[in-house]
């Protein structure tokens, strides 16, 4: 059973960079896809980046592609999201999440974090 640990996140203000970190434990995350979410209050869950087990393809929603970029070291079974130019509309909690397919969908991630708020002040 993988378990997975978000970190990093915080209060920053409108253009400042970021980088939020998923630790994984108890299993084999090398093997598994891994996706970053997000969700703001009042708001559904949001696909935000995604990235092969291998590291060899990545995803990005067309809000964060060109300011956020995913990356792994499966060494140390961990994923990092960082986050540059960050914006107001960026706030949410997120979340990071493992399973066998890239999608976007967070139905196909068996595996989730417990999350971390980040908050971009105007």
């Amino acid at each position: 059973q993988v378990q997975l640990v978000e970190s990093g996140g915080g209060l920053v203000q409108a253009g400042d960079s970021l980088r939020v970190s998923c630790a994984a434990s108890g299993g084999t995350f090398s093997a598994y896809h891994t996706g970053w979410f997000r969700q703001a209050p009042g708001k559904e869950r949001e696909f935000v980046a995604a990235i092969t087990w291998s590291g060899d393809y990545t995803d990005y929603a067309d809000s964060v592609k060109g300011r956020f970029a995913i990356s792994r070291d499966n060494a140390k079974n961990t994923v990092t999201l960082q986050m540059n130019s960050l914006k107001p509309e960026d706030t949410a909690v997120y979340y990071c999440a493992g399973g066998q397919l890239l999608s976007r969908r967070p139905r196909m991630y068996a595996y989730w974090g417990q999350g971390t708020q980040v908050t971009v002040s105007s």
